[in-house]
């Protein structure tokens, strides 16, 4: 006669109870979506060009780097992933990421010279950060929700 394996309800219990302690999924789903939104912030930062100005000009390069942050209003210090508005629309959810830097989209797209005979090149920090972040989002989901169902299993 062959044995056939055996069936735990104790078993079955513990692992109910290990599947009762994870945090509301709703909240995890949020926690994924501020983990992208940062890493795509930290991405679009490290990208955004700095002026280099002439010494004794007055001005200081920086400020359209400085500009960015998580949504309007909120400054891109540490720490600011937690202090992120998701909004939740149907089965979507929304970070804003904005540059009220006035000549944002300038540098980000490109533009007429001022004596319009030529053309800037666009630098693309957002565009190119965007794209990188659909590249690597699989694999930080990923190692998030296996993280997130770790403690279960």
């Amino acid at each position: 006669m062959a044995k056939m394996g055996g069936f735990n309800a104790n078993d079955l219990k513990k692992f109910r109870d290990e599947l009762n302690k994870l945090q509301n999924p709703d909240d995890f789903v949020e926690s994924c979506i501020k983990e992208l939104a940062a890493r795509l912030l930290r991405m679009v930062i490290k990208r955004t060009p700095v002026g280099d100005y002439p010494k004794g000009s007055g001005k200081k390069g920086g400020t359209l780097r400085r500009g960015w942050t998580g949504s309007k209003g909120q400054a891109s210090a540490t720490g600011y992933a937690e202090a992120m508005n998701v909004n939740h629309f149907g089965d979507t959810y929304v970070v804003e990421i904005v540059n009220p830097v006035e000549y944002a989209s300038y540098v980000e797209y490109g533009h007429r010279t001022v004596n319009h005979k030529g053309w800037v090149k666009g630098q693309f920090m957002m565009t190119i950060s965007e794209q990188e972040l659909q590249t690597i989002a699989p694999k930080v989901l990923e190692a998030k929700i296996k993280k997130y169902l770790g403690g279960a299993f």
